[in-house]
């Protein structure tokens, strides 16, 4: 390639790039500003969390179309926790598999379910909150049974022999999920033998416990610096030891084997890395990817889309940027940065969450955030008036979500019946 190519082709290249980011730049202004009139047509004006159902449709597709059949989908109620959009989320993926990680939220699922559904407890729950689910169970039920339909994670010895003291107790056999260690190093049986010694424990109170498989969260092989390890490394390892468990179990605990035991891992980060006949898992846990918070854009998930926002009403509209003590040095502050010759005050503030539109958009340092009323400022082109809305996106969904009352769905710019979230008590 000659020197002309060369440069033709990188700058045809960079062309193709900007003409990309305009026309998104373009769309997205269309996007927000049709949200922005929905909004101001609203009953009322509040900070509110968007769920954009068309978004939530494609990404749901998409997830779809990369799980192979032979792997059954999780639905992490955590990064989704409003039962409307679980229930939503469950029947267009016609799956009635559910991921929870909070006593309260199960609690009151245990009252919506039906026979059908099979929840994974996503962590090892101390002894007392397990009993204390037993003994405060919902009066009224839809058909979920909480002894037969529950798989509790332990991840060690000790907390085997709790729940086997509590399956005595209650006079009920329960399903334990054994929690191995492929690289994360958050918990878990690290070593065969110390699996080997765990599931020797299970075997003498079969009468109480049944083994019901293995998780592996795997989150590190995307996130660890190519430096330290690579990616195809990291997922090597991974898989190597959850397949020796899955061997180990077959061949020395035949008595527990069976082809209905849940092998579960991967999450959104690396979904798409258990696509093959390679991968030892038969289910999958996401959430967050169908909603696609700031934090989980990352290169394996860049054909999601963004489906939630936050959007809150502007109080305030002020020329310049006027600040306590500094009142002399407004019209320096404007020269210093051309961001400062507007300033808002916004309904609440002070989230786990970026803003994105209007474009430009920053929160005042000087001033400080609030939880209260934030200040923002942007230039003189902003288009932005008092009764307008800002757009932020959620950096995470399973903490944002639960600081609002309540989901509004979208469809086409459409604001739907609100969705509830699940009790957090």
């Amino acid at each position: 390639m000659t020197l002309m190519e060369f440069l033709s082709t990188h700058i045809l290249k960079s062309y193709l790039i900007f003409k990309r980011l305009v026309m998104k730049k373009i769309t997205d202004e269309t996007y927000f500003k049709a949200l922005n009139l929905s909004l101001k047509n609203y009953k009322r004006a509040i900070p509110c969390l968007l769920i954009d159902l068309n978004r939530l449709d494609t990404n749901i597709n998409t997830l779809k179309a990369t799980l192979p059949t032979a792997i059954n989908f999780r639905l992490v109620v955590k990064s989704l926790p409003s039962y409307n959009l679980i229930d939503y989320i469950l029947k267009k993926t016609n799956t009635h598999k559910l991921m929870v990680f909070h006593q309260p939220f199960l609690t009151d699922l245990t009252s919506k379910l039906n026979e059908k559904h099979d929840v994974l407890i996503g962590k090892p729950m101390p002894i007392k909150t397990a009993e204390y689910y037993y003994n405060n169970l919902p009066k009224n039920s839809t058909g979920f049974n909480p002894y037969q339909q529950i798989q509790w994670l332990v991840d060690s010895e000790q907390r085997i022999q709790e729940y086997v003291d509590l399956a005595k107790k209650l006079n009920q056999k329960l399903h334990l999920n054994i929690e191995i260690d492929v690289g994360l190093h958050r918990g878990g049986f690290m070593t065969l033998n110390a699996l080997r010694n765990a599931l020797s424990i299970m075997t003498l109170d079969s009468q109480y416990i049944e083994f019901s498989g293995l998780m592996g969260y795997d989150p590190h092989v995307v996130k660890l610096p190519y430096i330290i390890r690579s990616k195809e490394k990291a997922l090597q390892l991974a898989n190597t030891f959850y397949q020796e468990c899955k061997d180990l179990i077959k061949k020395e605990f035949s008595s527990l084997w069976s082809s209905t035991l849940t092998f579960n891992g991967a999450g959104s980060p690396t979904l798409n890395l258990h696509t093959s006949n390679n991968s030892p898992l038969n289910d999958i846990s996401v959430g967050s990817c169908l909603v696609k918070p700031t934090s989980f854009n990352i290169p394996s998930l860049k054909k999601y889309q963004p489906a939630c926002y936050i959007a809150t009403p502007v109080l305030k509209k002020f020329k310049g940027t006027t600040l306590p003590a500094l009142e002399k040095f407004k019209n320096l502050l404007s020269l210093i940065n051309s961001k400062n010759k507007i300033s808002f005050f916004i309904y609440g503030g002070y989230w786990k969450a970026d803003y994105c539109y209007p474009f430009n958009i920053k929160e005042n340092g000087l001033f400080g955030a609030s939880t209260n009323q934030t200040m923002i400022n942007t230039t003189k082109k902003s288009i932005l008036e008092i009764d307008d809305f800002v757009f932020l996106q959620p950096q995470q969904s399973e903490f944002v979500f639960l600081q609002f009352g309540e989901l509004l769905p979208i469809r086409k710019n459409s604001i739907q019946q609100p969705w509830q979230l699940l009790k957090n008590n």
